[in-house]
């Protein structure tokens, strides 16, 4: 059998590659276990300071696999268990992303649709190709994509956010990143190089600071204003007494390559 989701490390990036070509790399059950497994072995592995999630073939996501949810759909308590577990297992994938020490980047092309653009929003960064389509269109077969929407409307302003929800209409790869859905958008011929780039640069940073600076990130999100400021000025002093730290200020004093220990 085909490997479902690909693995290859180099210069301390872990590159992920959904591998279901023919399915539009749907997030069947089996590619969210997939992906879980994989993930959580990489937040345990200190060797990996970014993460890159991609898709094979024409397409980056489709988003669930529809013929395994209608298959699940007709079994004998008409799918809500089966739904249920599903969805939590969605919901779990995406927050360990968010959870993950190391950054995760997508590198998307063709189309990222429903659970697609979920976990494009998912991810800490996205590089898009031109030409790439978004969406959030479950409504147009009426389903609405409520598990979505939660990574969604966390990237975007709420209008917008609300009229991909309601209308299922596709944004283009500059209007996603005008909106805040991708960092950048570049031609397709310089799309694998340029998130490449954008890796390496996060992989050569400490890979303490990084983790930490992560986890504030989000946490401080969920804070009052004087809240966050207290509890970021207590990471601050903390990352002040790294070690590396030191180093690290001392080389930019010296006007030298810093040459870290974690």
């Amino acid at each position: 059998m085909q490997d479902i989701l690909l693995r290859a490390d180099r210069n301390a990036i872990a590159t992920l590659t959904m591998n279901r070509p023919g399915a539009l790399n749907a997030l069947s059950e089996e590619m969210l276990a997939a992906l879980q497994a994989e993930l959580d072995r990489i937040a345990e592995d200190g060797s990996i300071r970014a993460v890159v999630i991609k898709g094979a073939g024409k397409a980056f996501c489709a988003g669930h696999d529809l013929k395994q949810m209608t298959a699940a759909r007709q079994a004998g308590d008409g799918g809500k268990a089966y739904f249920n577990a599903l969805f939590a297992q969605c919901g779990r994938l995406m927050t360990s992303i968010t959870k993950l020490p190391q950054p995760v980047i997508a590198q998307v092309h063709g189309i990222a649709t429903a659970a697609g653009c979920q976990l494009v929003a998912s991810c800490d960064l996205a590089v898009s190709a031109e030409g790439t389509r978004f969406g959030v269109n479950g409504i147009n077969i009426g389903l609405f994509c409520s598990t979505p929407m939660v990574a969604l409307s966390r990237n975007i302003p709420r209008k917008q956010a609300f009229e991909m929800l309601t209308t299922g209409e596709f944004i283009e790869a500059r209007r996603a990143e005008t909106l805040g859905l991708v960092n950048r958008t570049v031609p397709d011929e310089q799309l694998e190089s340029n998130t490449t780039e954008l890796a390496e640069k996060l992989a050569s940073k400490l890979g303490v600071a990084l983790k930490v600076g992560k986890q504030a990130f989000y946490n401080q999100l969920e804070k009052g204003l004087e809240e966050a400021y207290a509890y970021t000025g207590e990471i601050m002093a903390e990352n002040m007494l790294y070690n590396d730290t030191e180093q690290g200020i001392a080389a930019f004093l010296d006007k030298r390559k810093p040459e870290w220990q974690q």
